[in-house]
């Protein structure tokens, strides 16, 4: 029997992923390869809808990459592609757009919170048309699972609608994708704000752990961490947001559990836990921050492994766009 298929794909829109990007998304991303046929691309074409500085993002493009593959992705497991290398997301795009309804497109949460903030004058037309490009993403590989955050559900909504709604008009053309809601266990919160999900969008970056921090600059942000009242190491999301955070990195990157954390720092206080904190996190991350540079260091060997990744994802890509474009009405090239 073949393995179920999974999407996925993340943003370049920073030089570093952060330790709530890998927790939340990538680490499962990993787990997934070995048991899924496994498509993972960075999404540079919505990257577009921030504009970015050219120069940064092709920099930051092949920076994701390498992180991804320091993090345990194996381009021998799964198929690691750029999104744009594969024009038939383009191509799908525009087909989806123009089966999603005005209303509908307007409902979708991203855009009515950034016109809110912004004012529809002030954002781009791609805010609007990205779950569109979203569901072409989906659509294009047959994927039968999705791994997103619960943020994204409702964009995997509206690509099960888009899916029926073509398959209904046209003929079973799309794979019906499930979304695939990753584990909440490991939601990483800032360190200066733990109400707050670890985010770019943070005001200050002295609040994320990231991936290519020096040692001494992640251990400085978690010793200062903010904590709570009390002294006692205890997991109470309501009275200790700050603590339960720490505790969650702690038990997500050792494997161990939270109350076996408690354990050990029974009758000690805050200043002995962030430092073992600190120290588990600069274990971990510290071989995955030197591979990451060491691919970097080779850049025609990460172009080697995005192009071979493109031959595989445009052979499942191409053959869908044919179908569809075939099933719609558009006549064949020559």
């Amino acid at each position: 029997m073949s393995k179920p298929r999974v999407l996925s794909g993340i943003q370049p829109t920073s030089g570093s992923f952060h330790l709530g990007n890998y927790l939340g998304a990538v680490k499962q991303w990993v787990e997934l390869q070995n048991t899924h046929d496994a498509f993972y691309c960075v999404v540079d074409l919505h990257a577009l809808t921030s504009s970015p500085n050219p120069e940064e993002l092709r920099k930051n493009t092949l920076t994701s990459v390498a992180q991804l593959l320091a993090l345990g992705l194996d381009p021998e497991n799964c198929t690691l592609f750029v999104q744009s290398h594969v024009v038939a997301h383009n191509q799908l795009a525009w087909v989806m757009e123009c089966m999603t309804g005005f209303g509908e497109a307007s409902r979708m949460t991203q855009f009515k919170d950034k016109s809110a903030k912004n004012g529809t004058d002030r954002i781009g037309v791609g805010v609007f048309t990205y779950p569109m490009l979203m569901a072409a993403d989906i659509l294009l590989y047959q994927a039968h699972q999705v791994p997103v955050g619960e943020d994204q559900r409702q964009h995997i909504e509206l690509t099960r609608d888009l899916a029926g709604r073509f398959n209904h008009q046209f003929g079973e053309t799309f794979v019906v994708p499930e979304g695939f809601i990753l584990k909440e266990g490991a939601k990483i919160y800032d360190l200066q704000d733990p109400t707050s999900k670890m985010s770019k969008s943070a005001e200050s970056l002295s609040g994320l752990i990231e991936i290519l921090d020096t040692p001494q600059a992640n251990t400085k942000k978690i010793k200062s961490a903010v904590t709570d009242t009390g002294r006692e190491v205890i997991f109470d999301t309501a009275e200790k947001p700050g603590i339960s955070n720490l505790l969650t990195i702690f038990s997500a990157l050792t494997g161990r559990t939270i109350a076996d954390i408690q354990n050990d720092f029974v009758g000690k206080g805050y200043g002995d836990f962030k430092g073992a904190v600190a120290e588990v996190v600069v274990d971990y991350l510290t071989p995955v921050r030197e591979k990451t540079l060491e691919l970097l260091d080779d850049p025609t060997h990460l172009r080697t492994i995005l192009s071979d990744g493109a031959a595989k994802a445009e052979a499942v890509a191409n053959a869908t766009i044919k179908d569809v474009y075939e099933k719609i009405g558009l006549i064949a090239r020559g």
